[in-house]
């Protein structure tokens, strides 16, 4: 994230954040009640200081059944407290019990039945509360950054998260797309770390430029919360009441089969940035994997942004995002952010 531009000016502190697992709390925001019938038990879990992927192993094994008999909607930080959702197929609908499941890194917080399997991206979003320790910085230009922030956005970038560790999963996928086989898991993983790649450099173009937020001329628009998009179409004034209270954003490529959608200085703007041997190849690779062009906000602007100096040094935040959307694009745009975390994961 640190090589990424910033949208509103030089970064204003630096801060430790993940010091200890409490200070990244993350809730998911559902997507659906229960029906409270059904052969899927619907598990919700608050986890501390564990992997997705490895709680759902620990309730294939508790549940007797195949690690595939168990699906999530998102994985969530290991360093951190979150609570997320976990469904169980079981056919019989006989529960093991949920007690057996109680660890320091496992509380079951609820347990019903449900007539469908979850499905991945099944969320409305999520919510945030982050502690950063250790702030240096001027307090009154920090509070007036998150203010514009609130206000205005910010870019929607995709997070370091997608790109794994040391940034190596485009690299990945350059060598996978050369012929390296890979497991399917992991070639879902880094077709979605170049799509995310590519995105990003679209994006830095026009965080470059100050258009992140406002329309090019051949722009194509989405709909909040939604996937659907429209235009080109000339600028009006029904268009731009509608960008100024985030009923739409501004937009940008997922890679894949395919013309752009984008025409004028919009699609010059998307090619040019995707122009460089890197980019043709990760294109190259994209399309001969079979995805389709799609699109993603180019704008993102976090619901209920509150924060307040716990004491000096120490800001706690508190936001929600939409699926797909990254915390760590907020913290970008505040200054250096060290994720003290890495520390004893390292060790």
């Amino acid at each position: 994230m640190s090589a990424l531009p910033l949208a509103f000016g030089a970064p204003l502190l630096t801060a430790d954040i993940r010091t200890v697992p409490e200070d990244f709390q993350v809730d998911e925001l559902p997507a659906f009640e229960p029906t409270g019938e059904g052969e899927h038990l619907l598990l919700e879990i608050r986890k501390r200081g564990a992997n997705t992927v490895a709680v759902a192993k620990r309730l294939a094994q508790w549940a007797g059944v195949p690690e595939m008999g168990v699906s999530y909607a998102g994985q969530k930080d290991r360093h951190a407290v979150t609570t997320q959702r976990f469904s169980v197929h079981l056919p019989k609908r006989v529960s093991p019990d949920v007690a057996m499941l109680e660890s320091d890194e496992i509380h079951v917080l609820s347990a019903t039945w449900h007539n469908r399997k979850l499905q991945r991206g099944a969320l409305a979003g999520n919510r945030f509360k982050l502690v950063l320790r250790e702030v240096r910085g001027d307090v009154a230009a920090i509070d007036a950054r998150l203010q514009m922030i609130a206000e205005r956005g910010l870019p929607n970038w995709f997070g370091e998260q997608r790109f794994g560790r040391d940034g190596g999963n485009v690299p990945a996928a350059l060598a996978m797309f050369g012929g390296r086989r890979v497991r399917q898991d992991q070639r879902s993983m880094l077709l979605s770390a170049a799509r995310s790649a590519l995105f990003n450099r679209v994006l830095a173009a026009r965080v470059e430029q100050d258009s992140w937020d406002r329309p090019l001329d051949g722009e194509v628009w989405m709909l909040d919360g939604s996937r659907s998009v429209f235009g080109p179409e000339p600028m009006s004034e029904v268009l731009a009441e509608r960008l100024a209270r985030f009923d739409i954003h501004p937009s940008g490529p997922l890679w894949g089969l395919g013309e752009l959608r984008s025409t004028g200085q919009a699609l010059a703007l998307e090619s040019a940035a995707l122009a460089d041997e890197q980019a043709v190849a990760l294109r190259a690779g994209l399309e001969a994997a079979g995805l389709k062009q799609e699109r993603r906000p180019l704008r993102l602007r976090p619901a209920l942004l509150q924060h307040q100096w716990l004491q000096d040094g120490v800001l706690e935040m508190s936001f929600a995002l939409p699926p797909g959307c990254y915390a760590t694009a907020v913290l970008h745009e505040l200054g250096a952010v060290n994720d003290a975390s890495q520390a004893y994961s390292d060790s």
